[in-house]
This record gives structure tokens, C-alpha cells and sequence, in this order.
């Protein structure tokens, strides 16, 4: 399953239209998750049903297309079961209860509602929100694909325009010739990751380079009067820094992970629960900036693909234990060279990074902890693909067409 997304261009009338259905698809999935609120029992197919059910009673809704009011319903269901899970798993803390969504940015259609032109070039979306006729602008080849292929259509609406998102079922698995080669990935903040190796690749930084003018924006921002047309200008430029930032450490994460896998038959690295490490708020910041979350999703994604282990070890003791005699030495953060009896003096993000392929190597770890057939950026996708739409998807952009 891969992701072609394009740019969507159309008039403001178009935009406004895409607007329309963008709020209907929130209305429709908070009184889903109202009508599960208050009555007991019941089930996804329920709320799909009580979905023709607003559209008798709104004429706007009725406006929207059908195939995307049940993919509304299926958002609220998927956070639904979700909620379910965590309390069957008795996962610590909340629960994650259903709330009900304030800002929404997405519409998605099924295999109805929108047409591709034959050129491909172009798509007209036929519910009557008034979209319409969109150009598409992209890299990519549609014109490979059946129309069959194509699950699902998404608009979604960023700070910098509108895109129209193609989920498409496609094998991408690829044979690579063996590399002969294993490593162990330690990530930290002075540098974004020390391999078993010695070598380390340095950290970018890309929200602390861009935070000044950030601030900047955000004075603009705050000086404008609430409900002015230059107070929404200052927040979408706001808006679009952000944006710029969030793209620069995702790609900087897709394009590091692809080389790793490609030059290595086995990539481990640790587990780490990133939620609970932000909590420490001296290191939020440089942790959020890091990436390590999106490094290790394309490790995965990447590792699927091209046939290669990818295996997620525990990172206990990694930091503290000599990679040659196993003796623990303890240390704390600011101490950067690992030091033992047995005359071992190594820096120690190599010596956690020769722990980690050790364990690796010693133990089975677990491989594959996301499932990877997300559909693109903005609002998480509705449902998995082929998963009897219960499974929530994971956001990840899919690769770009230069790789």
C-alpha cells in the first residue's frame, strides 16, 4: 500500500466548498460519538446506519457524499475501539476516552464520489459541496495504476494550500543483494544516532535553528485583534513555518533510515517509548526535535520493504553496561566516555550503540511495532485498509519520488 500525494489546485469558490465538507466531516463524526455516548451496545455498523440517518435530518449532510460520511462514522468508531483496547490491555494511565474533535482538516472518499480525468491529471469530486474540478500537480505516475487500485481519496487542507491524497493497493516490496553487514543505533541529542561502529551522524536541530523567527511570528500573531482577516494572515504564515519545520526533520528521517537500511542486513536500535521520555520537561524540547519517533517508523517501513531485520531491543543498561566485559558502570547523563577496570574507554553513545547490537544479535527483540500501510500526513486515516475497519492507521508520509 503507497501514498501519491498532489498538490490540488481550484478557485475560492472550490476551496470554500472543500471547506464545507472538511466541518461536515467533523459534525457527522461528533454526533457519532454522541450517539455512542449515550446509548449503550453499540456497534460500528450502527453508527454507519445512524449516519443516512443525518442525512435525512441535515440537508448539508445530505449534501456529502455517502462513502465519506461512513468514513466519518469510521473515525469516531476507530477511536472507539481504541479506547477499548487500552482498557482490555490495561494500559497505565488514560485511557484515551473518545473526545470530540475541534479542528478537523480532511475529507476521505471511498470508490465513489470523485472521478480521475484520462490524463490523469485532474479529478472532479460529483457530491454536491460544490469542489468540483481540481488540478493535480505531482511528481508521480498515475496513470500506472487501475482505478481499482485506488482505495481511497483524501483532501486535506494545510497552511500552504489543499492535497489530494491517493491510497493505493500496490506491492512496493523490493530484493536487494545481501550487504554482509549488521549494525546497533544508539539515538541521542548531540548527535542524532552513534552506530555499533564508532561513527555518528550529527543532529539538526531544526526547530531550535527556526525558533527565532517562529517567535517572530508568533509576535505578529498575538499583536493582531482576534477576528481580523490579518490576524488569520499572520496565523497561516505562523502556520507555515511550522509546516516547513515538520517536513525538513521528516525527510531528514526518511532519507537517514533508507541508507541504513540498504547498507545493513540487520538495523537494531531501542525500544524507546518516546511518550514517556518527553515527560522529563528540561529535555522535551530536543527530544521532540530529535525526530526519533519518525526515524524509527522509516527504519521499519524501509525494512519491509527492502527484506532487511530490523529488530527493537530493550534499552536497559545499555548506556551503563561495558560492551566488552558486561561489568555495569554507572554514570550519569552529563558523563559522555564510558570508562571501565577491564581498560575499555569508549564514548558512550558507541558503547550503548556495540549493547544494542549485542542484544540484538543474542536475543529475538520484536520486529515490526507499527503496522505500515498508513495513509499520508494531516488527520490520522480512518480505518486500515483490509483491517474490517476496526484498526486505526498511523500517520507517515510515503517516500518521495526522488528516492
Amino acid at each position: 500500500m503507497i501514498i501519491l500525494e498532489f498538490k490540488a489546485y481550484g478557485n475560492k469558490k472550490q476551496y470554500k466548498g472543500i471547506d464545507e465538507a472538511i466541518r461536515t466531516v467533523k459534525f457527522v463524526r461528533n454526533s457519532c460519538l454522541r450517539l455512542w455516548m449515550d446509548s449503550k451496545g453499540l456497534t460500528k455498523y450502527d453508527l454507519n446506519k445512524y449516519c443516512k440517518t443525518l442525512a435525512k435530518n441535515f440537508p448539508f449532510a445530505n449534501d456529502l457524499n455517502s462513502t465519506a460520511r461512513q468514513a466519518a462514522a469510521e473515525r469516531a468508531w476507530s477511536s472507539i475501539a481504541r479506547f477499548y483496547d487500552n482498557c482490555k490491555k490495561k494500559v497505565p494511565g488514560k485511557k484515551g476516552f473518545p473526545k470530540f474533535q475541534k479542528h478537523c482538516r480532511s475529507v476521505e472518499y471511498k470508490q465513489s464520489g470523485w472521478k480521475l480525468s484520462p490524463d490523469k491529471k485532474s479529478i472532479t469530486f460529483s457530491d454536491k459541496k460544490g469542489i468540483g474540478k481540481l488540478k493535480l500537480k505531482g511528481t508521480w505516475d498515475l496513470w500506472r495504476f487501475d482505478k481499482k487500485q485506488i482505495k481511497r481519496v483524501r483532501i486535506v487542507r494545510r497552511a500552504d494550500g489543499y492535497y489530494v491524497e491517493f491510497c493505493v493497493s500496490v506491492d512496493i516490496n523490493e530484493q536487494l543483494e545481501p550487504a554482509d553487514a549488521t549494525i546497533g543505533l544508539d539515538v541521542g541529542l548531540k548527535y542524532f544516532y552513534t552506530d555499533s561502529r564508532g561513527d555518528s551522524e550529527p543532529n539538526p536541530r531544526f526547530y531550535r535553528t527556526g525558533e527565532k523567527r517562529l517567535k517572530f511570528y508568533q509576535r505578529r500573531v498575538s499583536r493582531k485583534k482576534k477576528g481580523s482577516a490579518n490576524r488569520k494572515k499572520a496565523i497561516n504564515r505562523l502556520g507555515r513555518t511550522h509546516l516547513r519545520i515538520s517536513r525538513q526533520r521528516e525527510e531528514h528521517a526518511k532519507r537517514l533510515a533508507r541508507c541504513v537500511i540498504r547498507s545493513n542486513d540487520l538495523v537494531a536500535y531501542e525500544d524507546l517509548r518516546v511518550k514517556n521520555l518527553v515527560k522529563n520537561h528540561c529535555l522535551a524540547k530536543s527530544i521532540n526535535d530529535a525526530g526519533w519517533y519518525q526515524f524509527r517508523k522509516w527504519l521499519e517501513h524501509f525494512g519491509k520493504k527492502f527484506g532487511r531485520v530490523t529488530v527493537a531491543v530493550n534499552p536497559s543498561y545499555t548506556s551503563q553496561n561495558c560492551s566488552q566485559c558486561g561489568e555495569e558502570v554507572k554514570k550519569s547523563l552529563s558523563t559522555r566516555t564510558h570508562i571501565c577496570k577491564c581498560g575499555c574507554q569508549l564514548d558512550r553513545d558507541h558503547n550503548a550503540a556495540i549493547n544494542i547490537l549485542k542484544r540484538a544479535l543474542g536475543t529475538a527483540g520484536h520486529v515490526g511495532t507499527w503496522i505500515l500501510d498508513p495513509f499520508a500526513c494531516g488527520d490520522l486515516a480512518s480505518t486500515l485498509l483490509g483491517s474490517d475497519q476496526v484498526e486505526q492507521a498511523e500517520s507517515m508520509k510515503q517516500e518521495s519520488p526522488r528516492l
